[in-house]
């Protein structure tokens, strides 16, 4: 007797987005209705299409669910034109909480948004020549490239690129405009609208996220490895010849969940520039057509990669792009991170680095940074980049108006020099509690206080001047890259985190997990020993994650709990 298996199951969300190829929903509708204070769950899904997450403020739950929004800017890489910024700025005093947020994908988030303020937000983004489509959901999200003007014009050629791809990679569904700019239901009587299927993604996009990114090396500031998708640019006297292309890179996880994972990404082959777009193309659409659509927590190119193997995906992208790929050029990562204070850009004018704590631009009472920056860029109309790292650049300023800057950052609490700590400087923290619905502990609000801890072990151990990258996240999705730090905190439970270890300065290695749970309060104590004996068993200047690569990975600890 012959008997046929049945199809697998799709995941939910493969079934909304079968019967909703447009990412209309009933948003529109439900917009406009003045007593409704949050969208279905379905429109949920769609939102993050449209650049928007449905949340609620987890500090008020005990009283009642006070339902807010997140809405995310696509920015190509980084880059924001001053009035932008200040229609940005604006915005966030308006319709959010008065701060913006810097993202680990170089976009800006606006966070405490209301719904009766969501449409009017969304406008003000679209009428600032800007967009929030595709920052989220099941599509390639924002393009990220080196954000700092450079000593010479490679930064801006790459960046070409990074624009394109974000243009190329675009889904074209009328939903958004409509919606957003023209403030419509979209007509689905209309057979063109009803009918609508997206050229390049198809009816049901793609079976999860999709992240892309550019790297010059030797700097590898955008953590190119993490990438599902990843160009390394390769040079010859200072031009542009190639890119290497890496894929499968990816650091969500689940907890208690073997079968999910953080992986870095491999080298493909390289390629001559004018094939750039045919190559992200033939990547994006082997995710689309190989992707698993079943199981949302196995469904990133990363698991692609893992389950057929480098081999097969190299054999894959040729087909699609009617050539064979060239052997990787060779290249070398030294660090990551950024440049802070007045540095020189290859045309003559200045960048200047600054310094965000965890990504937050606000006013505090020590430090007004939110109204600096606005007294800036009114005045001077600088452009504004945002880095990979949360920090950000004011570029292409003239050498008159550097002292004029440096004085309106003095008065409101900012130094040029000596911005903060070496500790500080490397960290990351996703915003976790209590706006994300993912978070299980705190990440934003208290990785400031465990760095001062830290830092204070480290002076008191006699290695005060190292730089130690240390982030942090409230769950293991990853968003601030934790399992590529010398030190990562991995939210468990509330007050309880994973401790990892291992990274390294070009952000080329994963790190290990070392303990399964350490309490807030337990993390300098459970530190101490392994910084007491790095300050002892180091060699001349390695630093603290290759002293743990070197001796813990041989020790092999097996994590506690």
């Amino acid at each position: 007797m012959i008997t046929t298996a049945a199809p697998a199951k799709l995941s939910h969300n493969e079934v909304i987005k079968d019967a909703n190829p447009t990412l209309a929903g009933t948003i529109a509708s439900t917009l406009a209705d003045a007593r409704a204070d949050r969208f279905s769950e379905d429109d949920g899904q769609f939102l993050k299409f449209h650049g928007i997450y449905q949340q609620d403020d987890r500090d008020a739950r005990k009283v009642a669910k006070h339902y807010m929004f997140m809405v995310r800017g696509r920015l190509p890489g980084g880059v924001v034109p001053a009035s932008q910024y200040l229609v940005f700025d604006h915005l966030a005093e308006a319709y959010g909480n008065n701060t913006l947020r810097i993202t680990s994908r170089q976009g800006f988030q606006f966070h405490g948004v209301v719904k009766s303020g969501l449409g009017k937000l969304m406008k003000g983004i679209n009428d600032a020549l800007s967009t929030t489509l595709a920052a989220c959901g099941d599509v390639n999200r924002n393009v990220m490239a080196p954000s700092t003007p450079s000593t010479s014009p490679l930064v801006e050629r790459v960046l070409e690129d990074a624009r394109l791809l974000c243009r190329s990679l675009l889904p074209k569904t009328r939903a958004y405009h409509q919606i957003w700019v023209e403030g419509q239901e979209l007509d689905l009587a209309d057979k063109s609208e009803k009918d609508f299927v997206d050229p390049l993604y198809g009816k049901t996009y793609l079976p999860r996220k999709f992240k892309t990114a550019f790297a010059i090396p030797p700097l590898n500031d955008v953590d190119i490895f993490t990438n599902c998708l990843g160009f390394i640019a390769i040079t010859e006297n200072d031009a542009l010849v190639g890119y290497n292309l890496t894929a499968g890179g990816g650091l969500g996880m689940s907890h208690g969940n073997s079968e999910t994972f953080p992986r870095i990404a491999d080298v493909v082959g390289f390629f001559s520039p004018e094939h750039i777009e045919a190559v992200a193309k033939a990547v994006l659409t082997i995710h689309r057509d190989w992707g698993d659509r079943t199981n949302r927590k196995h469904a990133r190119l990363k698991y692609v990669l893992e389950d057929r193997g480098v081999e097969w995906f190299r054999e894959e992208v040729a087909r699609r792009i009617g050539f064979k790929l060239e052997s990787a050029r060779p290249f070398k990562f030294t660090k990551q991170g950024d440049l802070f204070g007045w540095h020189r850009q290859f045309d003559g004018n200045y960048f200047l680095g600054l310094y965000v704590e965890t990504g937050r631009i606000k006013d505090t009472a020590s430090c007004q940074l939110k109204s600096a920056l606005r007294k800036i860029v009114e005045q001077f109309r600088t452009e504004v980049r945002l880095t990979p790292s949360q920090n950000l650049i004011l570029a292409n300023v003239s050498q008159e108006s550097r002292d004029a800057i440096t004085s309106i950052l003095a008065g409101h609490g900012i130094s040029v020099e000596n911005q903060a700590t070496v500790i500080r400087r490397a960290s990351m923290a996703c915003p976790a509690l209590p706006t994300c619905g993912l978070a299980l502990a705190e990440s934003e609000r208290v990785l400031p206080d465990i760095l001062t801890r830290i830092e204070a072990l480290l002076t008191e151990l006699g290695v005060g001047d190292e730089e130690i990258i240390i982030r942090s996240t409230g769950c293991p999705n990853g968003c601030a890259r934790p399992y590529m730090a010398e030190i990562g905190f991995v939210g468990k439970s509330p007050n309880k985190y994973q401790l990892y270890l291992g990274g390294n300065e070009s952000s080329t290695r994963l790190n290990r997990l070392y303990k399964e749970i350490v309490k807030t309060e337990d993390i300098v104590t459970e530190l101490r020993p392994l910084i007491g004996r790095y300050a002892q068993e180091r060699l001349a200047g390695e630093r603290f994650g290759d002293w743990c690569a070197r001796m813990l990975w041989k020790e092999n600890p097996p994590a506690q709990s």
